[in-house]
């Protein structure tokens, strides 16, 4: 099973992380065959980190709660919340190292929806899919690429989008 996994950081919550870099990627290294996506949700401005999210391959709940709990940025209170939801990828099998067509000036961002499931196809996303609660519908979630925040939330048809700029994680 998939899980979507997303840590919104406290207001120290970079400072935390910045400090625990190399034991963030250390435990990350441990399920990097089962990483679809990765990466931090950024301010605005990219300067700073408002939050860290991973879209896993995990065996069952149990495990997903050890991958969101047992990960040192959360153990050192980084973050305010934790989302931990089943993730349903309208592309099985992709990664977003599978992205290959990006356009030159784009940003990436993470858009949230709470509104139905939907079809979506467009060489500006990343990675899609639906949030699920067991077998009920919670929303959707796409990594993708655009120009600016509003057109990042036009491209998943939403009017309810939470945008967040993101970029693709791992070792630096």
């Amino acid at each position: 099973m998939e899980y979507f996994v997303y840590g919104r950081d406290k207001p120290n919550g970079f400072e935390v992380k910045v400090a625990l870099n190399e034991e963030h990627w250390a435990f990350m290294d441990g399920y990097g065959d089962r990483l679809i996506a990765r990466g931090p949700t950024l301010t605005a401005d990219g300067e700073r980190t408002t939050g860290s999210l991973h879209i896993v391959e995990l065996p069952d709940d149990d495990a997903a709660n050890e991958f969101a709990y047992d990960e040192p940025y959360f153990r050192a209170g980084a973050f305010e919340t934790v989302e931990i939801q089943r993730f349903h990828n309208h592309a099985p099998g992709r990664t977003m190292w599978d992205f290959g067509t990006a356009v030159e000036g784009y940003r990436r961002y993470l858009v949230l929806t709470k509104d139905a499931p939907r079809q979506l196809t467009s060489d500006h996303l990343i990675m899609y899919g639906d949030l699920l609660d067991g077998d009920r519908h919670l929303g959707r979630a796409a990594l993708l690429e655009a120009p600016n925040p509003e057109a990042a939330a036009h491209l998943i048809e939403a009017d309810d989008a939470e945008v967040h700029p993101w970029e693709f994680g791992g070792r630096r």
